[in-house]
C-alpha cells in the first residue's frame, strides 16, 4: 500500500493505491482542513442570526397570538430565544458543509464518487467505465473569483459530471486525479501530457 500526502492552503490530497485483485485500487482524498479560525466567522453568524432573532421576537410583542403562544413576555425570555433559534440556524449550516470529497477508480469496472458532510452523511456515486468518455480539467470563471474543476464527460449525457461537488481544490491537486482517471479509460493521449501546473 503506498500512500502521498500533499498539503496546500486548506485543501489536504491523500492519494492511496491498495493493491488487490484484478489490478490495483486507485484512491484520492480530498479534505478540507479545519482549524481554530473557522470558529471565529460561525460565532460572528451565531451572533448575527441571534440579533435578527432578537429584532423579529420584539416585533411579535406586537400581535398576541405568536407572541402568547411563545410567552416571552421578558426581554431575558426573547434574548434566549434568540439564542436558541440561532443556534438551530447554524448547526443546520454546519451539518450541509463538505467534509472529504474522494474518487475511487475501480479498474475494468468503473469510478466511484465519495462526498462526507460534517453530519456524518456519505453520498455515493458509481460511474461505469464504459460510460466515461473522457474526463477534463475545466477552469471556471465566476465575477468573484476563478478556480479549476474535474469534470467527466459522460455517454449519452448534456451535461459534465462534477467530480468535486463541494470543495475547490488547486489545480496542483486535481491533475494527479486527471491523470489517473485518463489512465484508467485508457486515454493514452491526455494521460502522457506533461504538466505545466504550479507546484
Amino acid at each position: 500500500m503506498e500512500e502521498s500526502v500533499t498539503i496546500k492552503g486548506r485543501y489536504k490530497y491523500v492519494h492511496d493505491v491498495k493493491i488487490g485483485s484484478p489490478e490495483a485500487i486507485d484512491v484520492h482524498h480530498i479534505f478540507i482542513a479545519r482549524s481554530g479560525a473557522d470558529f471565529l466567522p460561525l460565532c460572528s453568524y451565531a451572533l448575527w442570526f441571534a440579533a435578527a432573532c432578537f429584532l423579529i421576537f420584539t416585533l411579535l410583542q406586537k400581535t398576541t397570538t405568536v407572541y402568547d403562544l411563545l410567552m416571552l413576555d421578558k426581554p431575558f425570555a426573547i434574548i434566549i430565544s434568540s439564542f436558541v433559534v440561532a443556534g438551530f440556524l447554524i448547526r443546520q449550516i454546519v451539518r450541509k458543509q463538505v467534509e472529504k470529497e474522494s474518487v475511487i477508480i475501480l479498474p475494468a469496472f468503473g469510478i466511484q464518487l465519495e462526498t462526507v458532510y460534517r453530519s456524518g452523511k456519505t453520498v455515493h456515486q458509481f460511474v461505469p467505465i464504459d460510460k466515461i468518455l473522457k474526463p477534463v480539467l475545466n477552469e471556471c470563471v465566476t465575477p468573484v473569483t476563478c478556480y479549476w474543476s474535474l469534470s467527466l464527460i459522460i455517454r449519452g449525457e448534456n451535461e459534465l459530471l462534477l467530480v468535486f461537488k463541494g470543495l475547490y481544490p488547486p489545480v496542483t491537486m486535481l491533475v494527479p486525479i486527471w491523470k489517473a482517471l485518463c489512465a484508467a479509460i485508457d486515454d493514452k493521449e491526455w494521460a502522457d501530457t506533461p504538466s505545466y501546473c504550479d507546484t
